[in-house]
């Protein structure tokens, strides 16, 4: 009887609607996919190793601090999209005032995490236009898709988001051709290729009056300094390892590292459509993943789908070494090493959507924040016992093994307890 139920259950999760509104939406991604490739390549064989490593590692920067801007106030806009979009105006609103008043915050963290960890490699202003582009620039462009795909319009948010990895592959693909290919001049191209996104993704922001409400955003703060919290600490899990590595390393090493992620990212690409469509779900029944038989159909499913997408990449670099260009190429024999990070990695990020979905984002920010400094700390003792250049990488696999094992008991102990509305 249970199992007819959890299968019953499964069913309504992937019903032909919600796979319907599933490949309009991962049309988008696969399509980003597929352009965020020859963006990698075009912009890995212009720019030297080492000038690729301090790219990738700013731009990783920038993803983290674009999560101080708006102090989370896009999740408020993203469930109103969702269950509420006649307040949409009166949230859009609440959201650009709410820009204002985190630049002051993001400013600061952007000096700081310059003097911390750039300044002996490369000049504030090329890291800073970076950072702007990536935090504020590109930032805007995904919040519109955000609110499209809340608002069921999977295809122009596919759209935008093909576009968006299309600009920026079109201006690597022109700075390829000009004489100065160093992270100085690529800085300027970047912003430009972001701008146009922008600009865009602007023409598909839904027609809306802007009405400023405070008494409404005021019940939303708690969520909103949670979600930020939450956010930052994510994408720092995620990106604080690439800071470490220009640390420790350097920027030659920086640059294999980058290369290295870059890769187990792309595996992403299609688990980031299904989060998104599963907390959609979760938003209005809670409920939906009670069944354990689910909970390990999904964690499956996700884990296999990594694999798999790493694997195939590792063989087709190992039968064609240049596929990805000359500068890729010595680094393609270290893809095989790191087989397990990619579905890993995506499972700690489906185990902290799951949570974000039930409106527990307090517990969220608690596990990010706990996964984060087990990271930092796992990484460290990796490098600083690494006696033969990448003797280390094959280890980021037991790395994750502890991340993900953490993540797991912390977030299905939580799973027990009644969703939070919000």
């Amino acid at each position: 009887m249970k199992f007819g139920v959890s299968l019953q259950k499964l069913k309504q999760t992937i019903s032909p609607a919600v796979m319907r509104d599933y490949f309009a939406l991962i049309s988008g991604s696969l399509g980003r996919l597929v352009v965020s490739l020859i963006y990698f390549i075009a912009l890995a064989n212009s720019l030297s190793l080492a000038d690729f490593g301090l790219f990738a590692t700013a731009s990783a920067a920038g993803v983290v601090l674009s999560r101080l801007v708006a102090l989370g106030f896009n999740s408020p806009l993203y469930r109103i999209a969702t269950v509420k979009p006649h307040l949409l105006g009166t949230y859009t609103a609440g959201y650009l005032l709410s820009i204002l008043a985190s630049i002051p915050l993001f400013a600061l963290a952007t000096i700081g995490a310059y003097l911390i960890f750039f300044k002996d490699n490369v000049s504030f202003w090329p890291f800073a236009i970076i950072v702007i582009a990536e935090a504020l620039v590109w930032r805007s462009a995904e919040i519109i898709i955000i609110v499209n795909n809340g608002l069921g319009r999977f295809g122009r948010g596919s759209f935008l988001t093909i576009a968006g990895t299309a600009a920026r592959s079109a201006a690597a693909f022109l700075f390829a051709f000009t004489s100065a290919k160093d992270i100085s001049h690529w800085a300027w191209w970047y912003l430009g290729a972001n701008v146009f996104s922008l600009l865009l993704a602007l023409q598909f922001y839904p027609k809306v009056r802007l009405r400023l409400r405070p008494k409404l955003y005021m019940r939303r703060i708690a969520d909103s300094l949670s979600v930020t919290a939450a956010e930052f600490l994510f994408y720092l899990q995620n990106e604080f390892d690439k800071l470490l590595v220009l640390s420790f390393g350097g920027p030659t090493i920086a640059g294999i590292y980058a290369i290295i992620m870059r890769l187990v990212d792309l595996t992403a690409v299609p688990i980031r459509s299904f989060n998104m469509m599963l907390v959609q779900k979760l938003m209005r029944k809670p409920d939906l993943l009670a069944s354990a038989k689910i909970k390990l159909g999904m964690e499956g499913g996700i884990f296999i789908v990594s694999t798999i997408a790493l694997g195939g990449l590792a063989a087709v670099l190992y039968i064609f070494p240049n596929a990805l260009g000359s500068n890729v190429a010595p680094v393609a024999g270290l893809v095989p090493l790191v087989l397990l990070v990619p579905s890993l990695r995506n499972l700690i990020e489906y185990q902290n959507e799951l949570l974000y979905a039930r409106g527990q984002s307090g517990l969220r920010a608690i596990n990010l924040s706990v996964t984060a400094l087990i990271k930092a700390l796992l990484i460290w003792l990796l490098l600083r016992s690494s006696h033969d250049g990448n003797d280390w990488i094959a280890w980021l696999n037991a790395c994750f093994v502890v991340l993900y094992l953490v993540s797991a008991c912390f977030t299905y102990w939580h799973l027990k307890k009644p969703a939070n509305r919000v």
